[in-house]
């Protein structure tokens, strides 16, 4: 198979992309790859640090506000389908793929326009703006959670899930956590706003970590690398069981010993955690497209994987909260199971069936 992928701007874009292009691999079905994204986004990294062929187009998003700015964005566009139209010419995919960010909007709307199978991956639980736009011309519209399809033609829509669980779905327990100076056979509690770092989960981490201590289990508090300075300033002394660090460069690899996880509701992330089957605490930011993060972890708490809180929240009894989860093994043991029946183990798979299918169409 010969594909064309493009998705970025955040990890919750790039990761699914880059699971799928692993799983082919792995099942010996990529002949050939290229991925296409933008010179200033997160992809311009991430991609050609995995060994991936990349290319890029000059795009930006619209703003939400009429601006001077959009007609540029529309400039951009046009000019983009030029040169993805071109791409497409030269690479001669045997199928285009988006997974989001408004990058893809030009790489698949040219694919579409030269007649070559396209699909598009929504990984959230709230329809992206680009998506929605492609949904019109692509021949399939594959989806994590079954409540977005109502965004999209019926008749295009597969439910997949993330290609990002199946990269994850077989870890282990791996006493990575020693590596750490935390013990691996102890119920530890995970705590981890992203890599950048969330001030209002350090906040309220910073102010319960004394209440954590005390109550006989063992926390790592992954502060991000931004925050790591300031949150060690303010913490004097670390208390007994708690390890702090600004960032954890494998963090799937030591999800498998960690009890209860405190984080974000990204699409990567909750990904992650329903492959695994762990219990989670979810604070969604509250600076994303359409409170995208609390619909995604709203899902998860309906089905009672998850439990969320948000940022206002916080200031009330989240110690109190955390510590009485932590300590209650029937309801975690059925958290991990409500998270797990929400998994999709084999969504690499799935989606790969659908590029098979539009391919043979």
């Amino acid at each position: 198979m010969r594909l064309m992928i493009s998705g970025g701007g955040t990890g919750g874009h790039i990761y699914p992309a880059l699971a799928l292009i692993q799983r082919l691999k792995e099942r010996d079905m990529l002949d050939a790859v290229m991925y296409v994204g933008t010179e200033k986004g997160l992809e311009s990294r991430i991609v050609p640090n995995a060994k991936i062929p990349f290319e890029t187009l000059a795009l930006q998003g619209f703003k939400r506000k009429l601006t001077v700015e959009n007609v540029k964005t529309v400039e951009l566009f046009l000019g983009s389908l030029r040169k993805a139209g071109k791409m497409v010419k030269d690479f001669r995919p045997d199928v285009v793929v988006g997974t989001g960010g408004y990058v893809s909007a030009g790489v698949l709307f040219a694919a579409a326009q030269h007649h070559v199978p396209t699909v598009i991956h929504e990984q959230n639980s709230v329809a992206g703006v680009t998506n929605k736009f492609l949904a019109h011309f692509v021949d399939k519209v594959a989806i994590t959670f079954p409540t977005v399809a109502s965004s999209f033609p019926a008749k295009k829509v597969v439910i997949t899930g993330n290609p990002r669980a199946q990269q994850v779905a077989g870890l282990k327990p791996n006493d990575r956590l020693a590596a750490f100076g935390l013990d691996p056979h102890k119920r530890t509690l995970l705590i981890f706003g992203g890599s950048r770092g969330a001030p209002m989960i350090n906040k309220a981490a910073l102010a319960a970590l004394p209440a954590f201590s005390q109550a006989g289990f063992q926390t790592l508090f992954v502060t991000g690398t931004r925050h790591y300075g300031t949150i060690s300033k303010q913490l004097r002394q670390v208390p007994a069981g708690v390890k702090v660090v600004p960032y954890v460069d494998d963090m799937p690899q030591i999800l498998p010993d960690v009890a209860l996880v405190v984080g974000r509701s990204g699409a990567t992330s909750l990904a992650e955690l329903t492959a695994l089957g762990l219990p989670s605490v979810l604070i969604p930011s509250p600076n994303v497209t359409h409170n995208h993060q609390f619909v995604n972890a709203q899902s998860l708490a309906d089905a009672g994987a998850a439990v969320v809180i948000t940022e206002p929240q916080l200031a009330g009894s989240f110690a109190q909260q955390v510590v009485s989860l932590m300590g209650d093994d029937a309801h975690l043991l059925q958290m991990a199971k409500a998270a797990k029946q929400m998994g999709t183990p084999d969504a690499a798979d799935q989606l790969i069936a659908v590029l098979e299918g539009v391919r043979q169409h």
